[in-house]
């Protein structure tokens, strides 16, 4: 049985994999962004930043999948508290 403040951990660790999650989303944005006016700039022809935005995509799934498969948002301290109360 974890104690209250393993528990209280768990749920920080989760808070930061959700805000990390949202840093890699704006990166990915912005840096796809970016390859694509490059592509648009230099002449439209085969669309080769479809393979950067695919890989980096299945990387951004399982980051998504890591921070939110579990639980659909950020516990709130009432949140942890029940979660701590239940485990006891």
């Amino acid at each position: 049985m974890a104690t209250d403040e393993e528990l209280r951990e768990q749920a920080i660790k989760a808070i930061k994999r959700k805000r990390d999650f949202k840093a890699h989303v704006v990166a990915y944005v912005i840096v796809n962004a970016f390859l694509v006016l490059i592509w648009y700039v230099t002449g439209a022809g085969y669309f080769w930043p479809g393979w950067v935005m695919g890989g980096w995509g299945i990387g951004l799934a399982f980051n998504a999948w890591d921070a939110y498969g579990r639980h659909s948002d950020a516990p709130s301290e009432a949140e942890i508290q029940r979660e701590i109360d239940k485990r006891r």
